[in-house]
């Protein structure tokens, strides 16, 4: 559907009912959402209660929330890689493994901020 026709107030409410399905289906689907979800459940609070200020708490938690978010574009990647059929190509796998490498990426990420925001001076 390249233009609904919507516009205005009736868009944004068709766009965040679309989202909250995206959410849904990603918690549903996918267990490395689930687990991202929960380690967020904890560490987002815990970022806004260790950072001294704004900075480091936008850094801590914002670290924490692009985890979950790499995560769900991973996933799309490989339901539309999947949606094509079973047989290995050379260029399905590559999209596959630098999305996975995207979501290693943001766990390393993650782990840095939270180490130099809380442990170097």
């Amino acid at each position: 559907m390249a233009y609904s026709g919507n516009k205005g107030f009736t868009r944004l409410v068709k766009a965040t009912g679309y989202s909250w399905q995206g959410l849904r289906a990603a918690y549903r689907h996918e267990a490395a959402f689930r687990q991202e979800t929960w380690l967020c459940i904890v560490m987002v609070p815990l970022g806004l209660y260790l950072g001294e200020n704004g900075v480091e708490k936008a850094l801590l938690v914002s670290s924490v929330l692009l985890l979950p978010l790499v995560e769900i574009l991973n996933s799309a990647l490989e339901a539309v890689v999947d949606r094509f059929g079973d047989e290995h190509h050379e260029l399905s796998g590559r999209a596959k493994d630098m999305a996975s490498a995207a979501v290693a990426l943001a766990i390393i990420l993650m782990v840095a901020v939270w180490f130099l925001v809380l442990f170097v001076d």
